[in-house]
C-alpha cells in the first residue's frame, strides 16, 4: 500500500532532563510552518541511525518531522484549496 507524506523542517529548541531519573530526557521541537500554538512537540530524545546506533539531539539542530499516512487515510485535496 502507498503512503503519502509531508517533510516539514524543525529545529531542536531545548533538551529537558526528566524530573524523575526513571523517565526518559526529552526534546522539544519546534516545527517550521505550524500553527504558533501548535508548533511544539516533544518526543524522547533518541534518535536511531541506518546501523541501529542510538544517539541524541543536541539542542539548536535542524531536524525534519515527517507525516505519513496510508493512501486510504487521506483523501484528495480540492483545486481551490
Amino acid at each position: 500500500m502507498s503512503k503519502k507524506r509531508r517533510k516539514l523542517p524543525g529545529t531542536v529548541e531545548q533538551v529537558i532532563k526528566p524530573v524523575v531519573p526513571s523517565e526518559p530526557e526529552k526534546a522539544q521541537i519546534g516545527i517550521e510552518g505550524a500553527d504558533h500554538l501548535y508548533r511544539e512537540i516533544r518526543i524522547e530524545n533518541t534518535v536511531t541511525d541506518e546501523k541501529g546506533e542510538k544517539a541524541r539531539l543536541k539542542p539548536g539542530a535542524h531536524v525534519d518531522v515527517t507525516i505519513e499516512a496510508d493512501s486510504d487515510a487521506t483523501m484528495k485535496k480540492p483545486e481551490n484549496c
